[in-house]
């Protein structure tokens, strides 16, 4: 009893702080040295968010917080009640606050983490152009979004060296932009351009307000021994497709969400779970077309730690109407491969054979009103044909008649899944 309650006063300390400046939130850390029970609230007039922590002492120096890219002026504190201690944050503007605690991990003990939230999304990158059209003669680009792993608060994996995960792909990720940038009918989008975090859900939020003909995740993973290595290419399983159609059927708002003209509003659950069935199964299709080929670049510059595309349930993999990849660069765990990973031109070598899969990919299968697709049909000339579909016929029979994949009529026609009806004309690509 005596030592329980010594243990209570003893309380605990603020022993560091730190702050990430995200484009729709920022993020400020405080480094606990236990669990802490804290309240936070908001004051207006002018704009303030009050943090009070219960039994605590503060032994870090605000002043020394880098603020000028945050919604923060000005960071106060003071003892309160005796053994209390009430942060005090001066804003800019309002921001809908957001708390939660976080246990010790590999690089960081107890931390309370104090999210400041720009509902308004002022700050967030708004989409530049618009990038579908319905013209199948249209001259777009494709547009490839790239997502950084981790970030911010999360390291990630560390190597052995001390080598974080978060900083090696997003410099990765940065390279493979500017690849794709450079290259001729494709733009390149980043989800993250800092160090910060953005939630799962939200990366391939960013990738359907882009309008993304690809969503690529880069990692660099890790294992609990150092002698793994090589390179890997995930895609959605089933099983994460099953589980995905499942979410959405339940969540009325996101009837009405998908880009890829599966609309979902006025249907009954049974018709509602077929169109979503379709459009996984075609996304899932298009994911591991792609994956291959870009695995099979990557094999000519980096050992492969399996020759073929993995099938995973991660969340980022899980947009309906969005072919979605996520590449392991290598086993940071393993220090040859953590050098490697460290050094700009092995990133670049990476970055290249991504970019070339990519590439190869769409070159054969170019989305509808594309300038890759204007071009694929030019190249062909005479040789595109039509064909006015029959009774009796399916897509995949004559995909198979003419030499070419079910996956490649459907993005050639722009048809968003395998039916067809008697009398529709559809182009039939060059072999």
């Amino acid at each position: 009893m005596l030592s329980f309650s010594l243990a209570a006063q003893a309380g605990t300390r603020v022993e560091g702080a730190r702050i990430w400046p995200a484009p729709d939130h920022t993020r400020l850390v405080l480094d606990t040295a236990g669990k802490v029970a804290h309240n936070v609230f908001s004051l207006q007039s002018p704009a303030r968010l009050v943090i009070d922590l219960k039994n605590t002492e503060l032994k870090a120096n605000f002043d020394k917080l880098d603020l000028s890219d945050s919604p923060i002026r000005r960071i106060r504190s003071a003892p309160r009640n005796g053994t209390d201690l009430r942060v005090v944050l001066d804003l800019k503007s309002d921001i809908k606050p957001r708390s939660f605690q976080l246990e010790p991990n590999e690089q960081y003990g107890h931390r309370l983490v104090v999210d400041l939230i720009d509902e308004g999304g002022t700050r967030l990158e708004k989409a530049t152009k618009p990038t579908v059209t319905q013209d199948a003669g249209g001259k777009r680009d494709v547009i490839v979004v790239i997502d950084a792993g981790h970030g911010g608060e999360d390291p990630g994996a560390l190597g052995p060296r001390g080598t974080r995960e978060k900083d090696v792909v997003l410099k990765m990720s940065k390279t493979l932009a500017n690849l794709i940038n450079e290259r001729p009918g494709y733009t390149a989008k980043l989800t993250r351009t800092g160090d910060y975090y953005i939630g799962l859900r939200d990366r391939t939020l960013l990738a359907r307000k882009y309008n993304a003909d690809l969503f690529v995740s880069v990692h660099a993973d890790a294992f609990r021994t150092p002698q793994p290595k090589g390179a890997s290419v995930f895609a959605l399983s089933q099983r994460g497709a099953t589980s995905e159609t499942a979410r959405w059927l339940a969540q009325s708002e996101n009837r009405s969400d998908l880009t890829g003209g599966v609309s979902l509003d006025g249907r009954d659950d049974m018709l509602a779970g077929v169109l979503l069935d379709l459009s996984m199964t075609a996304s899932i299709n298009a994911s591991l077309g792609v994956g291959s080929s870009v695995l099979g670049k990557l094999g000519s510059v980096a050992k492969l730690h399996k020759s073929g595309v993995e099938q995973a349930a991660f969340v980022v993999l899980k947009s309906p109407d969005i072919p979605s990849i996520l590449v392991e660069a290598g086993f940071i765990s393993n220090p040859q491969e953590e050098k490697n990973l460290s050094t700009e031109w092995y990133r670049s070598r990476l970055a290249s054979a991504i970019m070339k899969g990519i590439d190869d990919y769409f070159q054969k299968t170019p989305p509808p009103g594309t300038l890759l697709a204007w071009q694929k049909q030019q190249r062909g000339g005479s040789s595109v044909s039509h064909y006015r579909i029959q009774r009796g016929d399916t897509l995949s029979g004559v995909a198979r008649r003419n030499q070419t994949t079910v996956s490649e009529l459907m993005q050639f026609n722009d048809l968003r899944d395998d039916r067809v009806m008697v009398g529709q004309t559809i182009r039939i690509p060059a072999s």
